[in-house]
This record gives C-alpha cells, structure tokens and sequence, in this order.
C-alpha cells in the first residue's frame, strides 16, 4: 500500500508516519528529512538545499522527484510507502503517479490532516525552541505555510476527483488522529 499523508508543515504528519513504519513496517519516505540529512552530512545536495530551506523556501521539483525515485525500491521491498511532503504540486503527482505506474504501483490513499493554522503557529515556536532546527522559526515557518496554501492546497481536488481523499481532524491527540487514519486506511 502507498499513502500519502496530506496537510501543511507542523500538522503532524512526520509523527503518524512514524507511527505507521513502526505499525505496519511500511517505509516513510520524507522530502523533508532527505534534505536535513543531507545538508548535516555536508553533501553537495544538501549545500544546494541549506540556504532555501532555511529561509522557507521550496527545493525544486527536480530535486525531490529525484529523491524519492531513488527511494522507491526500498519502499517495494518493504510494502509500501508513506509520503510525507511529497507530492507538493500537481506537478509532483503526476510525476509520482508515473514514476509509481512505471514499477506496476499506485498510489491507494490520501490521508489530509485538516489542522487550525494558529495551532500550527504555536507547534512550531514550540519545536524551534526544543529542536533548533532552522527551518521551524517562525518567520521561515510562515513562508512555508504561504507557500503550501498557494502551491499544495490544489492537490485536494486532484485526488478528490480520484477517490483516494480521506479527510482527518489531525488537532485531537495522536492517538485520536491514528485512529482515525487507521480507520481511513482500512
């Protein structure tokens, strides 16, 4: 099974994904830890990545259509993907249903965490001030949540029209959300 889990950043994808690799032993496959991790290894991807992602800009699609076509092997060996912040545009998904057509695959179901923006506002103040990372201050944070409102909102009709969108309440607990995704994906 493939799944893309939908909603903007601080929704709370990256921990139900966690969930679901431990759950159901599925490979999450994360644009945006991709490119942390590269930038942390030094690697010329992640020098070329650093500055955008710092100012909360978006990493073109080139970049991350390559990187998770170098995941997906490891994601059909393990049964399946979670995508976490990919696709972004209309443009990603179709990529990604090519590149998923091409290996015989699909994506099944499309999981939005429908969230309150000012909520995410007051998470992401909360992890800048516990992890550090460069790219939850608040500043960057409102670039990005523009940024996912103008180009990633039009991804709902896209998979509407296909029948794969189930919408989730993602401001209960993490475990109120998990079961209403397991519920989605059942």
């Amino acid at each position: 099974m493939n799944i893309i889990l939908f909603g903007p950043p601080a929704a709370g994808k990256g921990t139900q994904a966690k969930r679901l690799v431990a759950e159901r032993g599925m490979v999450q496959l994360s644009t945006g830890d991709m490119l942390r991790a590269a930038i942390a290894a030094g690697t010329e991807l992640g020098l070329k990545v650093k500055d955008i992602l710092a100012t909360g800009g978006l990493v073109s699609d080139e970049i991350v259509i390559d990187l998770i076509k170098a995941n997906l092997p490891a994601a059909e060996a393990a049964g399946g993907a979670i995508f976490d912040g990919f696709p972004r545009t209309v443009a990603q998904a179709e990529a990604l249903d090519g590149m998923l057509g091409e290996r015989g695959a699909k994506i099944d179901k499309v999981v939005r965490l429908k969230v309150d923006e000012a909520a995410l506002v007051a998470r992401i103040e909360k992890r800048f001030a516990d992890e550090g990372r460069s790219d939850d201050n608040p500043e960057a944070y409102k670039v990005r949540l523009a940024a996912y409102n103008a180009q990633t909102a039009p991804l709902l009709p896209y998979y509407a029209a296909q029948a794969k969108l189930f919408e989730v309440d993602g401001m209960g607990s993490v475990e109120a959300v998990a079961a209403h995704i397991d519920a989605a994906l059942a």
